[in-house]
């Protein structure tokens, strides 16, 4: 599932590939991952255009160009990949750049997010973000502070609330959670200020850890590396892991680590 990290990677790719190529052509294989925009418009509107200097808030990837803006959200199972032209296709390639003899693909299985056009790359982009929160990547340890303290619900559902802060997904949160030793059924409003400072410390590591990798890593020394075992154990106590939903989400946690004291 794309997270922040992954995104990062994605606008990496764009900025290193893209950026200054013209948009030759635009074919859209499956108008179902078009929002707003006919598959028409989109190939009218972005046609003969140039990439600039790309974009991402929380797990929004923002394709600048010197016209319209495209905003990619990847939901589950999508990703940018960038080829030669001559790649062979891949059934699940729903949109499609080509810039000279390279290509830009949105590639996505399930389809649960897409694409869309912001003819204006202030107004629309604004409209089309609206409801997202501050960048986990860039959100400031006082606001930070002021964000969770006001929020009554459970830490684990504030951290992936697209609204609160933009960017944090499953793996990330039980990831930062159980670095900071705290369980993920606490309430946010009831933490202490030296358990805020300390997952807002986590997170920041966790983050530049994972954009590094390119993703949420699943090293062994990692809880992502561990989730997903047959019988998975805590990397620091290597006590068994708990199961729950949180929120609807599926939720891993070490119960020595982090007792729950609600």
């Amino acid at each position: 599932m794309p997270e922040l990290p992954d995104v990062e990677g994605f606008r990496e790719i764009l900025a290193s590939c893209a950026q200054g190529k013209r948009i030759n052509r635009v074919d859209v294989h499956d108008t179902g991952v078009l929002h707003g925009v006919s598959a028409g418009r989109l190939s009218r509107d972005l046609e003969g255009h140039r990439f600039t200097a790309p974009e991402r808030h929380g797990k929004w990837l923002l394709a600048r160009t010197d016209g319209p803006t495209v905003l990619l959200h990847f939901g589950m199972t999508g990703e940018l990949v960038f080829c030669p032209e001559a790649d062979p296709a891949d059934p699940h390639d729903r949109v499609v750049f080509t810039l000279g003899r390279n290509q830009l693909r949105y590639r996505d299985q399930r389809k649960l997010q897409g694409l869309w056009l912001a003819e204006d790359a202030d107004a629309d982009v604004a409209r089309i973000l609206d409801g997202q929160g501050v960048d986990a990547m860039s959100v400031k340890r006082a606001e930070f502070d002021e964000l969770l303290s006001r929020r009554r619900s459970r830490i684990k559902s504030a951290l992936t609330n697209q609204s609160v802060l933009a960017g944090l997904g499953n793996l990330l949160a039980d990831e930062i959670l159980w670095r900071a030793r705290l369980h993920p059924e606490r309430r946010a409003d009831r933490l202490t200020a030296d358990e805020r400072h300390r997952l807002y410390t986590e997170m920041r590591r966790a983050l530049r850890s994972s954009v590094r990798a390119g993703r949420v890593p699943t090293r062994k020394s990692w809880l992502t590396g561990r989730r997903d075992d047959a019988d998975p154990t805590c990397p620091r106590c290597e006590g068994p892991l708990s199961h729950t939903r949180v929120g609807g989400r599926g939720t891993v946690w070490c119960a020595r680590c982090q007792p729950d004291s609600r």
